[in-house]
């Protein structure tokens, strides 16, 4: 593969992990989780072909260059919903949990059935 060849093949899976990364931030507050696992897979597979990649310098490039100042942004919203996500999810395991625990101990009902 000639260098030229390289780098406009860098370019175009720079800009496909772009896109994907603003459509990863679109869908971060939606609760589609399985489109949004989906396009972390894709995202990761550009990677995987980004370092497959000959030695080339487009990451050095301007336009590189501008486009991860962009990314790096989308990136930390990104971060920040999935883990405020992950938090909620948590926080309703436990409280599912416990209402578990309640059942498995035999109290159930037992609050409602006392006379006072």
């Amino acid at each position: 593969m000639l260098n030229e060849d390289v780098i406009n093949e860098a370019r175009t899976l720079w800009q496909k992990y772009f896109v994907l990364t603003k459509e990863l931030l679109k869908f971060s507050d939606q609760r589609d989780n399985d489109l949004f696992m989906d396009l972390v897979e894709q995202r990761e597979r550009i990677i995987t072909k980004l370092k497959a990649l000959p030695e080339n310098n487009y990451r050095e490039s301007d336009e590189c260059k501008a486009m991860i100042e962009q990314i790096i942004p989308m990136d930390k919203q990104i971060i920040y919903r999935a883990r405020a996500w992950l938090n909620k999810a948590r926080r309703q395991n436990i409280a599912v949990r416990s209402y578990d625990l309640i059942d498995s101990a035999g109290f159930r009902g037992t609050v409602f059935n006392r006379k006072y």
